[in-house]
């Protein structure tokens, strides 16, 4: 499918600064159709006839060619649609702003690390996740401990107090998020959270307008180990805040109980920055919602020495200098 402008027939896009579906060639809001077209084996494009690659499990990308955005419906609808999605909060100007701002400072980085040519390369890209809630109750029994130490007089007293902890608590976990995309690492994923779900809407294919984005690579059952361990994480620190300022602790019994579960499936926004240096890949990810960013740049070998050289050379010319004045006194 692709959204065309009904005023010009342009190519229109999602603004995430607008939070409209924009025409970037007679600057009109809201102007957008939706208009299904056959990729012809989505390797072509049905704008311009151009030849559009595309990977496994693209759902969304831009011709080569045109710069035409394409979403692609069979990867969209029926067993892959997505239940929900966070529209881009954030536009490619701001991410590209704030990696400036973030790194600036970081004076042995590249040259052209944070030049427009460079940073101008950023894609707007849909994760898919997938969205799991948990029915849980904790049954928890331990003894705990407190330790009360006076002195009276000259005597040193020491009172050891046990209790008999116990915890019945019912938790109830919504959206833990595990990203469903075999390109994105997992590690990162995690970094780039946390979302505002409160942002997340019922899914409409115009958003991906404008934007990269995959369907989900792999199945609810492949990956919800991970969810199940932040579960379990976050569940352990819910379970310690209840019992906090004892001394000691020793468990009887702990049994965490999953009464029941869910899971849905839905896209996030993500802007990724790829930069290349000495044929190394060095991946950025801006959250497209909050902005946080997560990456870190390579280290030029060229700027450590030329920095390391100028400060030699001004360290030696002052001891000269120290040396010339020594003499001469």
């Amino acid at each position: 499918m692709i959204y065309k402008c009904k005023n010009c027939g342009g190519n229109t896009v999602y603004s995430p600064d607008k939070h409209s579906m924009y025409c970037p060639f007679c600057d009109s809001l809201g102007s957008a159709e939706r208009t299904d077209e056959s990729l012809g084996g989505i390797t072509v494009c049905p704008s311009c006839g151009g030849e559009v690659r595309l990977e496994a499990h693209t759902s969304a990308t831009r011709c080569p060619s045109c710069d035409c955005y394409l979403i692609l419906n069979e990867r969209v609808e029926g067993e892959y649609a997505p239940k929900t999605i966070i529209p881009f909060q954030l536009g490619k100007e701001t991410c590209k702003n704030s990696i400036r701002e973030k790194f600036k400072k970081f004076r042995f980085a590249p040259t052209d690390f944070l030049s427009e040519a460079k940073l101008n390369e950023m894609q707007g890209v849909y994760v898919p996740f997938w969205f799991y809630d948990y029915d849980t109750r904790w049954d928890f029994q331990a003894e705990g401990t407190k330790v009360r130490v006076w002195t009276s007089g000259s005597t040193e007293y020491t009172e050891t107090s046990v209790y008999d902890v116990r915890r019945d608590m019912d938790i109830q976990f919504s959206q833990i998020p595990v990203d469903a995309s075999e390109q994105m690492p997992d590690d990162v994923m995690d970094l780039v959270e946390p979302f505002d779900y409160k942002q997340m809407i019922d899914f409409n294919p115009e958003y991906m307008s404008g934007f990269y984005a995959e369907k989900y690579n792999m199945l609810s059952d492949a990956v919800e180990g991970r969810a199940k361990k932040k579960m379990s994480d976050d569940a352990e620190q819910l379970l310690k805040n209840t019992y906090s300022g004892y001394g000691s602790m020793k468990v009887l019994h702990k049994d965490l109980q999953l009464r029941g579960s869910h899971s849905d499936y839905g896209l996030l926004p993500v802007w990724r920055y790829i930069y290349k240096y000495n044929g190394v890949d060095y991946p950025f990810y801006v959250n497209g919602q909050t902005g946080k960013i997560v990456g870190n740049p390579p280290t030029s070998v060229k700027k450590v020495w030329a920095y390391t050289g100028t400060l030699w050379a001004c360290l030696t010319a002052i001891l000269t200098l120290i040396l010339t004045l020594g003499a001469n006194l």
